[in-house]
């Protein structure tokens, strides 16, 4: 039976939209057995890297995702865990100078302490924060078309940004239910809103059951049944017959097949620059 609830817990990608600074680590999991997987100084050049890329492309809209958790700990099918909105933005530094650079816009959930796991928050931070959590050696990129950048990014200057989240939070959110959501799932609800050009949360919902394909979650009953009476930011009263969830491989499919899509690729970290011999 131990087993089995490890099983689940590695099955559900536990920690997905956990932020930087982390939520509660899992007994058995990676995130509490593991030192971090990139230090200080990888993190700074991953994440300088991901900022060129972005720059070269000429995005000022993006969406990337990372996974906290090994590969060889995530479910069949799932590659990230976690995704956030890159927004090419001026930025005020401490000593009040005014910057142009990419600000990282994630959903989190909550820490069970300040916020309970199963409730989650709007929160800004930078490249470094987002690259520093990464347990593996990638990240994946969704670049939407220039006049969807431009959309989102309208919706993300407005109040139908904070208008659109739902604070309810599942880790396995059903993408076409508007009970829960995870990261990936609002990241999902501000395309789909700024597609179709709506703030009603029932019409996103019912124009993504006719467009949105969600990846399936491959469980068995057991884990299913484990998995949220030990886990509260587990639920899935919000699913049917299969779990399924908003991924990165989903929605860029989604975006690609109605035409929101610029271009998406797994951007690999560059291989580490000798130290200088003495």
């Amino acid at each position: 039976m131990r087993r089995a609830i490890f099983a689940a817990a590695a099955l559900f990608a536990i920690g997905g939209c956990a932020s930087a600074g982390g939520s509660v680590p899992l007994p058995g999991s990676a995130q509490a057995a593991a030192a971090p997987h990139l230090n200080a100084e990888q993190a700074a050049a991953f994440s300088k890297q991901i900022e060129h890329d972005l720059a070269a492309k000429g995005a000022r809209l993006a969406i990337v995702f990372r996974t906290g958790e090994p590969r060889e700990m995530l479910p069949e099918g799932i590659t990230y865990t976690h995704g956030g909105f890159w927004a090419y933005v001026p930025i005020t530094t401490e000593d009040s100078r005014v910057l142009h650079g990419y600000a990282i816009y994630n959903l989190y959930h909550g820490d069970g302490k300040r916020l309970a796991v199963d409730k989650s928050y709007l929160h800004q931070d930078f490249p470094f924060d987002f690259a520093s959590a990464s347990g593996v050696d990638d990240v994946g990129v969704i670049i939407p078309t220039p006049e969807m950048q431009r959309r989102i990014l309208t919706i993300m200057d407005s109040a139908d940004y904070r208008k659109l989240h739902i604070t309810d939070y599942s880790l396995v959110s059903n993408p076409l239910d508007i009970k829960y959501q995870n990261c990936n799932e609002f990241m999902l609800d501000v395309i789909a809103s700024a597609a179709w050009n709506t703030t009603d949360m029932a019409q996103i919902k019912a124009n993504l059951k006719k467009h949105f394909k969600p990846t399936v979650v491959k469980t068995s009953s057991l884990e299913r049944l484990f998995a949220p009476m030990m886990h509260k930011e587990i639920k899935t009263d919000d699913q049917d017959s299969k779990i399924v969830t908003a991924t990165y491989d989903s929605m860029a499919a989604f975006m690609k097949d109605n035409g929101l899509l610029q271009t998406a690729y797994i951007l690999r970290r560059a291989p580490d620059l000798p130290r200088p011999t003495k």
